[in-house]
């Protein structure tokens, strides 16, 4: 298959609580040749998220920072609260590097990288049904019941959008989702 079939950076978003992070940290433990960008963003840790790991927490002022200075290949504002954005530098020097990259980012952040790289690969990370969503956002037990409902709300929102991206995975199974993105990237996944 020609390399121009499998770009280097591919773009994984989908609705709140469909599992990107369930999905990524996979890949990140079992596919250590792509390389996950880690985001940076305004919001506090939740409970065992590690700063560097799971994302660069940042107050507002140094996000605005890096934003100020051109530093971010895509931010947004998500659920009308914290900003969250990729580091481009990291990205960059990760495909200088020859690596398969990954960016685990929210719809408005896809749709920023599609203006910019629009040669990147898109997938939507799709929930198997709306009862099962509703089911895993509450049942992570993160977010308050106010904070669970603006989650829903902006996740119809997304769900429509999935005909914006170039293949659609659905996150009925985190390995056989996780093998699926991975072979979309152009890997063949591992046998286990």
């Amino acid at each position: 298959m020609p390399a121009s079939s499998h770009p280097p950076v591919t773009v994984l978003a989908g609705p709140t609580a469909v599992g990107k992070g369930t999905v990524s940290t996979y890949i990140r433990d079992h596919y250590p040749e792509v390389w996950l960008s880690v985001s940076a963003t305004t919001r506090d840790p939740r409970p065992g998220e590690q700063d560097g790991v799971h994302y660069f927490f940042v107050g507002p002022q140094a996000f605005d920072e890096l934003v100020g200075a051109g530093d971010m290949l895509e931010w947004a504002v998500v659920h009308g609260r914290n900003r969250y954005g990729t580091i481009r530098t990291k990205v960059e020097e990760a495909v200088a590097a020859g690596r398969r990259v990954l960016l685990e980012i929210d719809l408005q952040g896809a749709r920023q990288v599609k203006e910019s790289l629009p040669e990147a690969k898109f997938v939507f990370l799709a929930p198997p049904s709306w009862e099962e969503l509703v089911r895993r956002l509450i049942g992570r037990g993160t977010e308050s019941e106010e904070e669970q409902q603006r989650r829903l709300d902006t996740a119809k929102l997304e769900l429509a959008a999935e005909s914006e991206f170039d293949v659609t995975i659905v996150n009925d199974d985190i390995r056989r989702a996780a093998d699926e993105l991975v072979s979309q990237m152009g890997l063949t996944p591992h046998e286990r």
